[in-house]
């Protein structure tokens, strides 16, 4: 069975930091390519970061780039999402996603990130 576990979400102010990890098992995670998306209230899903199989190419939408960083360790077959920079407009349900094609069917139960003064 496919588990994608998040963590590390929570409330943090504006230009405040977090770290996202996403725990996976029950598939080969250090051959899939991986990706983060989000869902802000009342809004769709968001694709916001990728990375490869072996984690030497990532991906991000224009609006992380530069304050978000995704990485992986496969000996731990774990995701990481490095939040930095945070907004107010960053704040959603953020979900570890298998696969970077934007298929959302297999992802986590999501971790909450409110950024608030």
């Amino acid at each position: 069975e496919v588990q994608l576990v998040e963590s590390g979400g929570g409330l943090v102010q504006p230009g405040g930091s977090l770290r996202l990890s996403c725990a996976a098992s029950g598939f080969g995670f250090s051959i899939a390519d991986m990706s983060w998306a989000r869902q802000a209230p009342g809004k769709g899903l968001e694709w916001i970061a990728g990375i490869s199989s072996g984690g030497t190419l990532t991906y991000y939408a224009r609006s992380v780039e530069g304050r978000f960083t995704i990485s992986r360790d496969n000996s731990k077959n774990t995701l990481y999402l490095q939040l930095n920079s945070l907004k107010t407009e960053d704040t959603a349900m953020y979900y570890c996603v298998r696969g970077n094609n934007g298929n959302y069917e297999t992802r986590g139960q999501g971790t909450l990130v409110t950024v608030s003064a």
